[in-house]
């Protein structure tokens, strides 16, 4: 028998990050398209889905050392480096936010990088 989760929305004026620590959001689990046209699910929580994803920052904390790491950039994030989500409401709307260690870092992007893959095309 599966267990039902009981996800809360929080209210939010003020997040801050403590410590290194990196908060992100706009993380993408949806399903994609290969390039021979097999649809790839969505893969959230299943080990199928073995790969880094792109995040954009949402907070970083006072004590995280690259200077490159900004509120609003863009991260690269190693497989599986990142905390569950936490769904909260601010200012701009709800979004899923969640905790990244700065060693898990790969890449940085000052633009929005679309994941493409296994794809040459968006889906």
């Amino acid at each position: 028998m599966a267990t039902k989760v009981n996800l809360t929305r929080t209210k939010i004026n003020t997040l801050r990050a403590l410590n290194d620590t990196i908060l992100v959001y706009d993380m993408e689990f949806n399903e994609r398209l290969s390039r021979g046209g097999i649809i790839l699910m969505d893969d959230d929580m299943k080990s199928a889905g073995i790969r880094p994803r792109w995040a954009k920052i949402y907070a970083v904390g006072p004590k995280v050392k690259d200077e490159e790491i900004k509120v609003g950039k863009y991260i690269m994030i190693a497989h599986g480096r990142w905390s569950r989500g936490q769904t909260i409401e601010d200012a701009d709307g709800e979004k899923i936010i969640r905790k990244v260690d700065p060693n898990d870092i790969l890449l940085i992007s000052d633009e929005y990088v679309n994941d493409y893959t296994m794809t040459d095309k968006e889906y």
